[in-house]
């Protein structure tokens, strides 16, 4: 019954927002409320968990996102974007163009967080869009493939870290299993099925479109890369100073304040209403207004994601998703494949590939005690089944949608089967992996 209520209430979902036309934040809170009741919420504990479900997911990803909003018009709007589009193309001509985007994604996806990422990466794949006409989603989609693979399969990021730590994995192993397994799977769906999506007509958001300057008008090379890759810079020393230092060290402290996200945005934000702001010869209110305008074009994309935080957390207190994967123990699989699936299963029903993770790290930790498989593997077969079948439930399936302007149909085409891609091939690369490591004894 359980898992019927869920399909039905994904159907409705669907419905409402493809057919019915109804908005998605509208949307997601009909679906929230009538999914609640149907699972015996009262009307007290609903709201509470919707609340804090809208209050959490908003909290987690306000500030990066408005921030990297920020940085991402000042980059668009001074020029530095183009600057930057320019150089990429001499360097690589526009027939590797996915290559480059896929090479920079995955360097930038290994140090930032998903949203980060995509946030700060969006105004250089519209400005090579725009500049070279070329489409949208053949260009964007190798490297949101490589955040995203990152994001699901490696440390420092959240779920295979806290994987790590509750399997007692060996960090360095993981990571190092997880390249050898992340490069095929960005590779598949990235360039190479990036390469079926050329015919696919996106018209990304209006606010990052900018008319091409002069080139005697651009910021310079330097300070274009420097300014736009800030957050990837501060992070990067960040991270590697704290690796190098005692966790004693007096630094701790401000390397862990300076390690946030958020932190390094606001940071970036900052240097680059001078760099590219007012040492470009701009007024101070055209520096601010062009950070006002910025907020105006992701406010429904918070919205929405609210939304979708507001669906996951209902689910999450419900106790549904513990229900599915504890019916799935059972089943007699091999425990790789059957962390992938419990995880898969919980990330189509809840859409957050965090919770799906650590969802099914909990159930998976009574067999994997019990059984003879590698724990560094398993973190990446859960982290695998964790990006399955990205949908109307998730957070990154709106960014995707909303910032690229796409119909609901080709953000399932591109998007989801990008992240579907993603996480067969992880699950076939972990099950390779575990059969080489054992045929070497």
């Amino acid at each position: 019954m359980t898992i019927l209520i869920l399909l039905a209430a994904i159907l409705v979902l669907i419905g409402l927002i493809s057919w019915a036309k109804v908005h998605a934040f509208l949307a997601f809170l009909l679906v929230t409320m009538g999914v609640g009741f149907a699972f015996g919420m009262g009307p007290g504990p609903l709201l509470a968990a919707m609340y804090k479900g809208l209050g959490d997911t908003l909290g987690s990803v306000l500030l990066v996102i408005v921030l990297g909003a920020m940085l991402g018009k000042l980059v668009a709007e001074s020029g530095a974007a183009q600057q930057i589009a320019v150089a990429l193309i001499q360097a690589f001509g526009t027939r590797h163009i996915q290559w480059t985007m896929m090479a920079a994604g995955f360097i930038i996806g290994i140090p930032l967080f998903y949203n980060v990422g995509f946030v700060l990466m969006i105004p250089l794949i519209f400005s090579v869009v725009y500049k070279y006409q070329l489409p949208a989603v053949y260009v964007g989609l190798p490297m949101l493939a490589a955040l995203s693979v990152m994001h699901g399969f490696l440390p420092p990021h959240p779920a295979p870290t806290a994987l790590v730590a509750q399997f007692h994995a060996n960090l360095g192993l993981t990571f190092a299993y997880g390249l050898l397994i992340a490069v095929p799977a960005i590779v598949l769906a990235g360039p190479v099925y990036g390469r079926t999506l050329r015919h696919i007509v996106a018209v990304p958001l209006a606010g990052f479109r900018v008319e091409p300057l002069p080139e005697s008008a651009l910021p310079g090379r330097l300070n274009s890369f420097l300014s736009s890759l800030l957050p990837v810079l501060l992070l990067v020393l960040v991270l590697g100073l704290q690796a190098l230092l005692p966790a004693t060290s007096w630094l701790a402290p401000t390397l862990t304040f300076l390690a946030e996200p958020a932190v390094a945005m606001l940071a970036s934000v900052l240097v680059a209403s001078v760099s590219l702001g007012l040492a470009q010869g701009k007024t101070y209110a055209s520096v601010m207004e062009a950070c006002a305008a910025s907020v105006k074009d992701v406010a429904l994309i918070l919205l929405i994601i609210a939304g979708a935080g507001a669906l996951k957390q209902v689910l999450v207190e419900s106790g549904v998703s513990s229900e599915i994967a504890a019916g799935l123990q059972g089943t007699g699989l091999p425990p790789l494949m059957l962390g992938w699936l419990i995880a898969a299963i919980i990330r189509v029903c809840l859409g957050s590939a965090t919770i799906a993770g650590l969802t099914a790290a909990g159930v998976m930790l009574p067999t994997i005690a019990h059984s003879h498989a590698n724990p560094n593997l398993m973190v990446l077969a859960i982290g695998a089944g964790s990006l399955l079948l990205s949908h109307f439930n998730d957070a990154g399936f709106w960014l995707f949608k909303e910032y690229f302007n796409l119909s609901a149909r080709d953000t399932l085409r591109s998007w989801t089967m990008m992240e579907t891609i993603v996480s067969v091939v992880g699950l076939v690369g972990v099950l390779i992996l575990d059969w080489a490591l054992k045929a070497l004894g």
